[in-house]
């Protein structure tokens, strides 16, 4: 995969070691999504080559490779990593309301009291609660602030979303900043 077209897409799962000797490999779900993984479903690998799901058993935790029947085959599939892109991921996975994909959250620029905190780097998943990692704004370092710090992504301190002018406003940051 060409650098470019690998920041585009997004490891969603990796494939295990071989269990049995009919092909079947253990699945290694990296995303919240797993309706996205069913039989005939189709993923970019590492590989240089997209594969195909065959039989798919999540409960099992166990998948298999369309067209590989045995244990020989299957473990040249071994620690695989499966890809999908953004657009792939928005028409496969149903977003409840309030719930959007950690991708969109990327960028975004947070305010507090109309006080620009900073900017989204990523969003971290610290046992079971989302943390927004924020780059902190240049003019807080300044003044001594630290240069990056983390934030619940939850009630009470998340007030408002808006994915479209990428913009999050929350409550509480700039404690949270301050004790940094």
């Amino acid at each position: 995969m060409s650098k470019q077209y690998k920041e585009q897409l997004l490891h969603i799962a990796t494939i295990g070691k071989t269990v049995g000797i009919k092909g079947d490999m253990k699945f290694h779900i990296k995303c919240d999504f797993d309706e996205q993984f069913y039989n005939g479903a189709s993923f970019f690998t590492n590989l240089k080559r997209d594969i195909t799901l065959g039989d798919v058993n999540l409960e099992k935790g166990l998948i298999k490779v369309a067209g590989v029947n045995s244990i020989e085959d299957a473990k040249k599939y071994t620690n695989v990593k499966l890809f999908t892109t953004r657009d792939e991921t928005r028409k496969n996975c149903h977003l409840e309301e309030g719930e959007y994909f950690f991708f969109d959250l990327e960028d975004c620029e947070v305010y507090e009291n109309d006080k620009r905190l900073g900017k989204v780097k990523e969003v971290e998943r610290i046992a079971v609660t989302n943390y927004l990692s924020i780059i902190t704004d240049d003019d807080l370092v300044k003044d001594g602030f630290a240069k990056s710090f983390l934030i619940p992504f939850i009630e009470p301190f998340k007030q408002n979303v808006d994915i479209d002018k990428k913009v999050i406003t929350v409550s509480g940051g700039i404690g949270i900043l301050e004790a940094s």
